[in-house]
């Protein structure tokens, strides 16, 4: 009787401990904006909380931190996204358009720098590989283009990068080409 009352006491303290390390996750953004996720409150980590999204459409609040953005789910978006990278001249923008599995510590380093020489100069030219230069008027009846499966850009540096684009739980992601 005493081994079950020391089996129940056990059991009840490890669900006590699993319920206590479920604390919730505190979303914020840092003084440069970028996302923070904690287990500590958002001002120990010179942070602000973000806010819930308001249930009433165009109701936001003019100093509210902005949401964290969704994945590009589009070849249009994911265009978008790399060109305000650039404009940003942000290589963590870029970096989150990216698929790191696979990547170990240190390619993945290596990786992240380069991302930083290439964000640094402009964008001259970005287009997927299916794009054509073809005339339109030259086929009346075009093939349907197939989808993209590389992005390639040149920067104002004379740098030439080209991505493989992966389409992973509905979202469209970079990986360098080899």
């Amino acid at each position: 009787m005493r081994t079950l009352a020391l089996l129940l006491l056990l059991t009840l303290c490890t669900f006590a401990l699993t319920a206590r390390a479920q604390d919730a996750i505190h979303r914020c953004v840092d003084a440069h904006g970028n996302p923070v996720f904690t287990d500590q409150p958002c001002t120990s980590q010179q942070a602000t909380p973000v806010q819930a999204p308001s249930s009433t459409p165009g109701t936001a609040m003019p100093d509210a931190p902005v949401p964290l953005q969704r994945c590009a789910s589009t070849a249009t978006e994911l265009r978008q996204r790399v060109i305000d990278a650039f404009a940003a001249r942000d290589p963590n923008q870029l970096a989150g358009l990216m698929l790191w599995h696979g990547y170990g510590s240190r390619s993945a380093v290596d990786d992240l720098r380069a991302l930083a020489q290439l964000v640094r100069q402009p964008l001259l030219e970005i287009h997927f590989d299916n794009e054509r230069d073809d005339d339109p008027g030259d086929n009346p009846s075009p093939a349907p283009t197939p989808p993209a499966s590389e992005l390639q850009l040149r920067t104002d540096g004379g740098n030439r990068a080209s991505f493989a684009i992966t389409r992973q739980a509905g979202c469209l992601w970079l990986r360098y080409a080899d």
